[in-house]
């Protein structure tokens, strides 16, 4: 068993895929697209900022030769589809032509990578922007793609290679991985990128802070959750409602709803 750090962690996601190698690697066996880059930025973002939002790639590479343009997010947000969808949005209009011109000369193709889970509970999801007839045949106008990866639910029906990647990502989130279940050579590079012994003392301490910030982030979604289920006990015991059916519907103790009633 090999010892690993986890996917999970920013840091620890960037030190893998930020190596072009892999990068590329990586998009070549989800999209069978060969990219030639010799570098992967890391935190792009575009000056002047595209829209109201500040879009911020966690990883990015133009591949000058064959105008394309990859980024790969890893991020969970509370609805991560629109956020992700704003960052490509952004990436088209950064590379228009001019305001001539509203066909971008890159073909933009975004992957996200949701090691939290999703509350769809899909393994892959497709945003194509590809117009169809209503046959549902592609017109072959637009190559643009949102990709979404959740290896949380990955299983014996995700066709391969999405099923080899989203399993080896899904292991190294326990830290430990058989390295020996896996063939394919760019998965093998990972999976030594992020051996435990290869961590440094930074990228150990931007985990620590990443464990942190998720914790707090937990914390005031667990206490904002809790005082909005007791908002609505308390909106049913001002409209009269059974206690008893109040408390089955809440999951509050009979002690909370006494306090309610009677602060």
């Amino acid at each position: 068993m090999l010892k690993v750090a986890s996917l999970h962690y920013g840091v620890i996601f960037k030190k893998a895929f930020s190596k072009p190698h892999i990068f590329a690697g990586f998009v070549k066996d989800l999209t069978g697209i060969q990219l030639e880059i010799d570098t992967v930025e890391t935190e792009k973002a575009f000056d002047p900022s595209i829209g109201k939002v500040d879009s911020r790639f966690d990883l990015f590479a133009e591949d000058k030769k064959n105008r394309i343009i990859v980024d790969i997010q890893y991020k969970r947000y509370p609805d991560h589809y629109h956020p992700f969808l704003h960052y490509h949005c952004a990436a088209l209009l950064e590379f228009v032509g001019s305001f001539m011109e509203y066909r971008p000369n890159v073909r933009v193709l975004t992957i996200v990578v949701l090691t939290s889970g999703d509350h769809h509970k899909k393994d892959v999801s497709l945003i194509d922007f590809d117009p169809k007839d209503l046959h549902g045949n592609k017109l072959g106008e637009i190559p643009h793609q949102v990709l979404y990866l959740c290896p949380n639910y990955a299983n014996d029906k995700t066709p391969e290679p999405y099923k080899e990647w989203l399993y080896a990502m899904r292991d190294t989130l326990n830290e430990e991985v058989d390295e020996t279940q896996y063939s394919n050579p760019t998965i093998q590079k990972v999976l030594h990128t992020i051996e435990r012994d290869s961590i440094s003392p930074q990228e150990r301490a931007r985990m620590f802070d990443e464990y942190g910030d998720e914790q707090i982030k937990q914390d005031k979604f667990a206490k904002g959750k809790a005082e909005g289920i007791q908002q609505t006990a308390l909106a049913m015991l001002h409209e009269g409602m059974d206690v008893a059916l109040i408390q089955k519907i809440t999951g509050l103790s009979p002690e909370i709803l006494k306090q309610l009633k009677d602060p």
